[in-house]
């Protein structure tokens, strides 16, 4: 089994990250700063939030959080679009009411998007970009290839399959409802699932020599799981993301990529 370790590559690129911060700061004048507005307050997206703190301690980008009621949302973005100084913004989801969802998002100015979740967001989405830098970092081939996306929400799958269309990959979205989902599996060469349901893709349904990689998220008793069975995980014969460490510490540096890249873009409008 080959391992696909997403923290050996998010440390390498964390490194360069931090290279170009203090080159915005020294060289421009310009301080990286990344605004998160959270609606709900609980200790999973509280520890989260903290994660994402700890990261732009580390690299010199500062991070405000601001709690707010779902009411008061919209009003708080548009403020915060209009400040200079904030590079990014995110809405650290869940909301509370998830129907307002894609509204909130668009509310977020397409060039402060770092989560790239607007429509019409100026940068590319974090997940799907970690898992684009995931597979490139390990040289896995993408071209003709067979790629099957399990699940096409917002975050992970919707994206990812509009990101591999555009750049001509063969690819196949299902969801967990598909039919004859398992018996098609067995066809494709990488599979990327991102359900939130445990143990959906078995052993039995990856085929010989497969690339998996498992963006799922859920809470089975008290800790987080992904849609990998654990009877998957015992094959020697497959490429693998790792129970913990595969695509989500890569998605916070692709999170702080993006506001590095924004802060660029403002430093370049200032040189001009």
């Amino acid at each position: 089994m080959k391992i696909l370790n997403g923290s050996e590559l998010a440390a390498y690129m964390k490194e360069r990250q931090a290279k170009q911060v203090r080159a915005l700061r020294q060289a421009h004048h310009v301080h990286p700063r990344l605004a998160i507005v959270q609606t709900i307050d609980n200790p999973v997206i509280d520890a989260y939030v903290r994660l994402k703190k700890r990261y732009g301690d580390d690299i010199l980008v500062d991070v405000d959080v601001y709690k707010v009621n779902q009411g008061e949302l919209q009003d708080v973005v548009k403020k915060l679009n209009q400040d200079d100084s904030i590079h990014g913004i995110i809405i650290q989801l869940p909301l509370a009411d998830e129907s307002q969802t894609q509204v909130a998002v668009d509310t977020v100015a397409p060039a402060k998007d770092v989560d790239g979740l607007g429509q019409n967001a100026g940068l590319d989405p974090a997940t799907p970009l970690a898992i684009t830098w995931l597979l490139a970092g390990y040289n896995i081939e993408l071209s003709g290839k067979k790629i099957a996306i399990v699940g096409n929400g917002r975050l992970v799958g919707s994206p990812l399959s509009r990101l591999w269309k555009q750049s001509g990959y063969n690819v196949t979205v299902f969801d967990s409802n598909s039919n004859d989902m398992r018996a098609k599996l067995m066809q494709f060469d990488v599979i990327v699932t991102a359900v939130g349901v445990p143990g959906l893709i078995n052993e039995s349904d990856v085929k010989h020599g497969a690339v998996v990689v498992d963006a799922g998220t859920a809470a089975e008793h008290g800790k987080i799981v992904g849609d990998v069975s654990p009877e998957l995980r015992q094959r020697d014969d497959i490429t693998i993301t790792p129970e913990k460490g595969g695509v989500g510490p890569l998605t916070v540096t692709a999170l702080f990529d993006n506001v590095i890249r924004a802060a660029q873009a403002i430093a370049k409008q200032s040189d001009a």
